[in-house]
């Protein structure tokens, strides 16, 4: 019933917040609801009822998942795997650091008999450590979705929100058990150790062994379209449960799960069953984003509270100087091995951006009633939450305009950027191979091929997995760039104003023969062959000058052929460049609407 009503409630300033973009423009929509929260627990405690708290179970059995499955399953997968490296740094040292460091000072602080609080021993100063040193995925996602900061930064904090979980939860389970036992000895370290992996890496296998049924199923679901968003919903929530269940990391089985189904799942349903997907899982986000802001400040009201100005104030602050120093000292062994430097603007906005949120409040509320130090702690928690998240939250907007920090392009890549990019993909590997260097693009592509050559036949109903890559890139593109057309109003008003994708199905689609195919990559193979005998040669019989020299030249002569190869692609793939006026000569694709492109 309180849930309920608290949702009711929150409505009219949910949409009002939009409607207004002075506020919008000022205040983060986090702010606003946890404001609201406040009223309304105290509203509530006005009138003798007694407010209801976020229980954490509630909060991780419900309000999470929704949340970690939109951004799993929208997650951008180029710009993650691009930095991954950079996102584990962060997310494993950066949090092993905050926690420790914190710990650390904090239990120096309660040794001083000033401050009163003599009593606290290391462990549990430590064990506060890794419940505040985690930033929180919700908070990061409705601040950093507000103020359009650019992929590179946007992906380095939210990853390292996402994967930090599993750090967070090692920690927080080693350090409870500890202050149980009282010693701690090297065997235990070591297990902790070893938990950790098998926490992450078990969530992970977890989550990909039901994306894997869940796009097996999908492979079934084309004469009960109705049910086809179910599944993905059903096998995703069973992923967290399951991981859960044996003490898992239930985030990375989310993200693994919906990182895995998406590619097989959105090849085989419908288009109708896409959009419900999407809009579906955007709602129930959104909804349970805003329960837990409410909930935070309901929960505030409700208390009960231990303050203690010199815990809490050096807590606050010691949040900030770990995070500043963690970002720094990590970022400068960082850079020498990344090829695009993180900047100082870059790394001011990602150790600003570390916002804490429901998860360290939920941990905090799982204490149980007989520890010491819970009502201090949760008092405490709730302080860096408030600070993080109205003073960082606040101010973040402001200081990304005032030090020019690079935005996000709202525009969507063109079908020119997306096949050129495929291009330079390709072309990279080739590179690497000629180079004799295993590096990204070779294994991506190996990847790929394996995809491609043993995944796909099981996993993707019908002929589409035989389908060349480009030709499929073309009609996908072109099918969602004609739907776009048609709602946004820009065809003639004889067609319907919204046209669902499954109705769309071209009559003529350029194909490539199989003869063609071979004999595309048996040129392909031979000049990769020569140009490899001829790197050899370099390699063992030049001077390292004249090696460079020759190498260009054989860098140069790839890009020859391949440019070749993909003009000699142009005579059965060619994309307008002006649909209102097409060249002559321009094939052109006609739909059974009578759409044509």
């Amino acid at each position: 019933q309180y849930v309920s009503i608290i949702t009711l409630t929150t409505s009219s300033p949910h949409l009002g917040f939009h409607l207004i973009p002075r506020l919008s423009g000022v205040v983060p929509e986090s702010c606003l609801l946890i404001v609201v929260g406040l009223l309304v627990g105290g509203l509530i405690k006005v009138i003798g009822e007694e407010p209801p708290v976020l229980d954490s179970q509630l909060f991780f059995l419900c309000l999470l998942p929704p949340i970690i499955l939109d951004a799993g399953y929208f997650l951008p997968i180029r710009p993650f795997t691009e930095n991954v490296g950079t996102i584990l740094v962060f997310a494993v040292i950066g949090t092993l650091w905050n926690a420790f460091f914190m710990g650390g000072l904090l239990y120096a602080l309660c040794q001083i008999e000033s401050v009163g609080l003599s009593g606290v021993d290391l462990l549990a100063c430590l064990l506060f450590g890794s419940i505040v040193s985690a930033v929180d995925p919700v908070a990061v996602l409705a601040v950093f979705e507000e103020i359009h900061i650019n992929e590179l930064v946007h992906i380095l904090v939210f990853g390292e929100s996402l994967l930090n979980d599993a750090v967070t939860v090692v920690l927080y389970n080693l350090f409870e058990e500890f202050s149980k036992v009282g010693t701690v000895t090297v065997l235990d370290v070591f297990l902790g150790v070893v938990c950790f992996f098998v926490v992450s890496l078990g969530g992970v296998l977890v989550g990909a062994i039901y994306g894997f049924l869940a796009a097996f199923t999908s492979r079934f679901t084309s004469h009960t379209r109705v049910i086809e968003p179910l599944f993905v919903f059903l096998y995703s929530y069973m992923a967290y449960l399951s991981s859960e269940m044996f003490h898992l990391s239930g985030i990375m089985a989310l993200i693994a799960c919906g990182v895995v189904m998406r590619p097989y799942v959105e090849a085989n349903i419908s288009h109708k069953s896409y959009t419900t997907i999407k809009y579906f899982l955007k709602m129930w986000s959104s909804v349970s984003e805003t329960l837990i802001f409410i909930f935070l400040g309901v929960s505030t009201v409700a208390g009960p509270h231990a303050w203690n100005w010199t815990f809490v104030i050096t807590t606050v602050i010691l949040c900030l100087v770990s995070r500043v120093l963690g970002v720094i000292g990590l970022t400068f062994i960082i850079n020498k091995f990344r090829i695009v430097k993180l900047t100082k603007k870059d790394q001011f906005i990602v150790a600003y951006g570390g916002l804490r949120g429901a998860i360290a409040f939920s941990l905090g509320y799982l204490l149980s009633n007989s520890h010491q130090m819970r009502h201090l702690f949760l008092t405490a928690i709730i302080t860096v939450i408030f600070f993080t998240v109205f003073v960082q939250g606040m101010t973040i907007r402001p200081l990304v305009e005032l030090l020019a920090v690079k935005k996000k392009k709202e525009s969507k890549p063109s079908i020119n950027e997306e096949i050129h990019t495929e291009f330079l993909d390709h072309l990279l590997t080739g590179v690497e191979g000629v180079c004799g260097h295993y590096g990204h693009y070779h294994w991506k592509e190996k990847l790929n091929r394996f995809n491609k050559t043993y995944v796909k036949r099981w996993l993707i109903a019908g002929e589409n997995f035989k389908e060349p890559e480009l030709i499929a890139f073309y009609r996908k593109m072109e099918l969602k760039q004609a739907i776009m057309m048609v709602e946004s109003g820009q065809l003639p008003s004889a067609l319907p104003s919204t046209v669902s994708m499954q109705n769309i199905q071209p009559r003529v689609i350029p194909r490539v023969s199989k003869k063609r195919e071979e004999e595309i990559r048996r040129i392909l193979r031979s000049n990769l062959q020569n140009n490899k005998q001829k790197c050899s040669f370099l390699t063992t019989a030049m001077s390292p000058t004249l090696q460079r020299f020759c190498l260009i030249a054989i860098m140069k002569h790839i890009c020859d052929v391949v440019t070749i190869l993909f003009l000699q692609m142009s005579h059965y793939l060619t994309v307008p460049a002006n649909r209102e006026s097409p060249r002559p000569g321009v094939r052109r694709v006609r739909f059974e609407s009578g759409l044509s492109v």
